[in-house]
């Protein structure tokens, strides 16, 4: 885990430590990807709120939950994780660094169809 150069309310996370967070109850995970993507593949229990239409009212954590953005290789989520502190955003963010690629690399796994 490291915090991001672009300030510290925004830290990454390798996909074994939003794994172990899943596994442990405390991870709100927002897939960022388009609805075609999500369809293909998709982390089980992730929310979809894709980068086209996405806003921070859409980001509903419960308390006790750690925010973490996924997208396909680890971009998108970075320009989610910018919007989300332009419109308020007051809570940490995570990002997982990779995406879902670096997910699967590392055989989790993962819905389809």
């Amino acid at each position: 885990m490291s915090e991001n150069p672009t300030g510290p309310q925004v830290i990454m996370l390798t996909a074994n430590d939003v794994r172990e967070r899943i596994a442990g109850g405390t991870a709100y995970v927002v897939d960022v990807r388009e609805p075609h993507e999500n369809a293909q593949m998709r982390i089980a229990g992730a929310q979809l709120v894709p980068l086209s239409n996405f806003n921070s009212s859409q980001i509903t954590p419960a308390d006790g939950q750690d925010l973490i953005l996924h997208c396909r290789s680890g971009q998108r989520c970075g320009i989610a994780a910018d919007q989300l502190v332009a419109e308020g955003y007051s809570g940490t963010i995570y990002r997982m660094a990779g995406g879902i690629l670096d997910w699967m690399s590392a055989d989790f796994p993962v819905e389809t169809g």
